[in-house]
Parts: C-alpha cells; sequence; structure tokens
C-alpha cells in the first residue's frame, strides 16, 4: 500500500525537474580574444633601373690552339678547328663572359623573360661557346652542319645530364637542364675538339657579353652584387647601388696573368 501512494508524488516532482531543465538558459559563450591580424606584405610597383660595362682582358692573349679535324668534315669545317674557349676582340673585349646578380633569387621577376637558350653547331663548334640559363629550364639545341654530331652534357665531374645524336642538318631539340644551378659541360664524342659550357641559376638575372665585351641588365632598385664569371678565369664581384631610372656603369678587368688552361675552370 506505500508503494502506491508514493508513485503519485514522485510524477510531479520529475516533471518540475525536466521542465527546469529545459528552461534554464545556456552558459555563457567564453570570452574569444580574436588573433592579432599579420601585418600586411608592403605592395606596390617595382621600380627598375640599369646596370651597364664592359668586361676586358688586359695584355697579349695567348695564341688559341688547333686541333686538327678530319678528311670526313674537312670541306664543311676546315681542316684545323681553333679552340674558343677564349674569345677576345679589339681593345682587349672580352665575349662570351658570364654576368649576374648574386641576389637575384630574391627580386621580383623581371618585366622581360630571358630568351630561351640556344646551342647550335656551326662548322664543327658549338655557337656560342658559353652562355647562361635558368637552371631546371630547357636548353634549345640545333644542328646547323650538314654532317652527324652528338651533344652530351654533363654536370660537375661525370653526371650525366642528356647525350643525344643530331644526324640531320637543321634538326632541333629541346632538353632540360639540371635542377640546381651550377656549370655544364658540353662536348661533341664525334668531333672532340667541340666544347662548350653552361653556366646556370636559380634567378633570371644573368647575361653574357657580347663580342665588344658589353653587357647590359634591367634590374629592381637597390643595392646589389654584380658577380663576373669566365670559364679560365677567377670570379670577380662588385656591389652597386642603383636607383631607379639610372644607369650605373660597372667594368671588370683581368690581366691575362690571371688566365688558366682551357677546360680547367671551376
Amino acid at each position: 500500500m506505500s508503494s502506491l501512494r508514493l508513485r503519485p508524488l514522485l510524477a510531479p516532482a520529475l516533471l518540475l525537474a525536466a521542465t527546469a531543465c529545459r528552461e534554464a538558459p545556456p552558459p555563457p559563450a567564453p570570452s574569444v580574444t580574436p588573433p592579432a591580424a599579420a601585418a600586411p606584405r608592403p605592395t606596390g610597383p617595382v621600380k627598375w633601373g640599369e646596370i651597364e660595362g664592359r668586361v676586358v682582358l688586359t695584355g697579349t692573349p695567348p695564341p688559341a690552339s688547333n686541333s686538327p679535324t678530319s678528311a670526313t668534315v674537312a670541306s664543311v669545317c676546315g681542316d684545323q678547328a681553333e679552340d674558343r674557349s677564349l674569345v677576345v676582340g679589339g681593345e682587349g673585349a672580352l665575349a662570351h663572359a658570364v654576368v649576374s646578380l648574386q641576389d637575384g633569387a630574391g627580386l621580383a621577376e623581371p618585366e622581360t623573360p630571358a630568351p630561351q637558350p640556344v646551342l647550335d653547331q656551326k662548322q664543327c663548334h658549338y655557337e656560342p661557346p658559353a652562355l647562361a640559363a635558368k637552371a631546371g629550364g630547357e636548353l634549345l639545341l640545333r644542328n646547323s652542319d650538314p654532317l652527324v654530331h652528338n651533344v652530351r652534357a654533363q654536370a660537375g665531374t661525370n653526371r650525366s645530364v642528356f647525350n643525344v645524336a643530331m644526324p640531320l642538318e637543321g634538326m632541333t631539340l629541346r632538353r632540360p637542364l639540371p635542377a640546381e644551378p651550377g656549370t655544364v659541360q658540353v662536348r661533341c664524342d664525334v668531333h672532340p675538339w667541340m666544347r662548350a659550357v653552361v653556366r646556370t641559376f636559380n634567378h633570371p638575372y644573368f647575361t653574357t657579353t657580347t663580342p665588344d665585351g658589353r653587357f647590359r641588365m634591367r634590374v629592381p632598385e637597390g643595392s646589389h652584387t654584380l658577380v663576373f664569371w669566365h670559364e679560365r678565369l677567377p670570379e670577380a664581384s662588385r656591389t652597386v647601388t642603383v636607383r631607379a631610372g639610372e644607369t650605373v656603369q660597372v667594368d671588370q678587368t683581368w690581366g691575362v696573368e690571371a688566365l688558366r688552361q682551357a677546360g680547367s675552370g671551376k
């Protein structure tokens, strides 16, 4: 009998408790401080200036060595092939020296992309004998001779980059360059006197000197370290400040006493 009388008393209590749970306001949301906004990176148009100059070799350069060719190519290439690792013009103008910015990787992209590097095979020589290119980019190979050539490229001491045969006059091929910057040596196994060098960079701020030893480079304003490189000469550098709209003249002179033997450059 007692348990039957308790049930009606418990029911209203449980109903009141459930109603209280449903009507209780939710706890206040915890106060959250929003993270500080990152400082905006400075933006604005890049201001440009120019660096130009002339690269010269003083003194009397050694005579270029010659290598005998063969009877099968003499009608196209002559019976002697001149070493072109050092090309010096009037007043000591040094052609095919590579000029670059040491700090180029941290700069804005240039207004005009560099043209695709081209290595041609003309009269049993690689033309040009030295060129600059973007690391990881493509090198265009061309055979302008009515002869069979091959192009064997190596990075470092013995790491093969590519080795391709080019048997047809007018033939062109594209081959990738190593992703890491450095120096790529190019040879022809069919004609062993043929050689060239490709200097590669992880940025687009590079050029080579013309036959009169001159160069010109458009760069963002600021302080830059200019690097002069030639396979047969010690590397040199110069720090310059370029202001927007101005042209800075930077010349480089080596003496013949600094020359190394062909093929011994680092």
